[in-house]
């Protein structure tokens, strides 16, 4: 099997114009370069928005039509860094057009704009041109956008991932309350989060003081709101007594109730 690097190689030809793109939120940057990775014309910036798009399809169909280039040009290849979300909108129209995209690593721009020019310094019009060179030597890959029931699925997929993540977060953060105002309720709830009965104490008195004040009917009919069935008394002694010998702090208990609130909120 060949090496794929070689194989990238024998795509480039005499007559393929490579356009280098460093894609950014509202200004964008174009570089030409041939084969050798002499540069063709004057860098360009385009909009990102549909006229932008219009303007750089414009302007590599010029730039093919220059008639002082050596070799007549019959193979375009774009190359843009896939990072962020900005590049996907510019690459599926660039693709629907009929032109070959492909993406550069942005940490080989990074190191080889370092060797250009021995500086690390940022710039979007110098950033197109390293990307622009890196596809004449072979260092890219083809993206991956994709469509119909594949595009759903992606979705869908990183959807489930942030809110798993979010999930976490807030359960996080509400465990690090309880630990810090009542971190003996685990042993009269196992797991807070999960029966009615122990969210509704969560919400309505989740601190030894508000349990306290309340008593032990004023707990019972807290949880009554959330649990139909009967509900021991048992449990609502244990509660109370854990109150009692609790080592939570006594301080900002009213701000820490509210945000427990709205992390409950979140949680549901």
């Amino acid at each position: 099997m060949k090496n794929r690097s070689n194989q990238r190689l024998e795509g480039i030809t005499a007559g393929t114009l490579i356009v280098g793109v460093d894609v950014a939120k509202s200004v964008q940057w174009a570089r030409f370069v041939d084969y050798r990775g002499v540069e063709i014309g004057k860098a360009m910036s385009f909009q990102n928005n549909r006229q932008g798009f219009e303007a750089i399809v414009a302007k590599i169909r010029e730039t093919c039509k220059i008639k002082t280039l050596q070799y007549p040009i019959d193979n375009i290849m774009i190359g843009m860094e896939p990072t962020g979300h900005y590049w996907k909108a510019l690459a599926n129209y660039l693709m629907k057009a009929g032109y070959k995209v492909i993406c550069v690593n942005p940490y080989h721009t990074k190191k080889a704009k370092e060797l250009d020019d021995n500086s690390p310094t940022k710039s979007d019009k110098k950033d197109a041109l390293t990307i622009a060179r890196l596809v004449k030597d072979g260092r890219f890959f083809d993206p991956y956008l994709p469509q119909e029931t594949y595009g759903e699925l992606r979705n869908l997929s990183n959807a489930r991932v942030s809110m798993l993540k979010r999930s976490s977060a807030v359960k996080n953060t509400i465990t690090a309350i309880l630990d810090e105002y009542f971190p003996e309720i685990r042993t009269v709830f196992k797991k807070p989060l999960k029966g009615k009965a122990s969210r509704q104490i969560l919400r309505s008195c989740p601190f030894p003081t508000f349990i306290l004040s309340l008593g032990e009917n004023g707990v019972l009919d807290e949880i009554k709101k959330a649990v139909k069935k009967t509900v021991g008394m048992k449990k609502v002694r244990q509660l109370i007594q854990t109150a009692e010998m609790s080592i939570g702090v006594g301080y900002g208990l009213e701000s820490a109730q509210m945000r427990l609130c709205w992390l409950l909120d979140d949680w549901n």
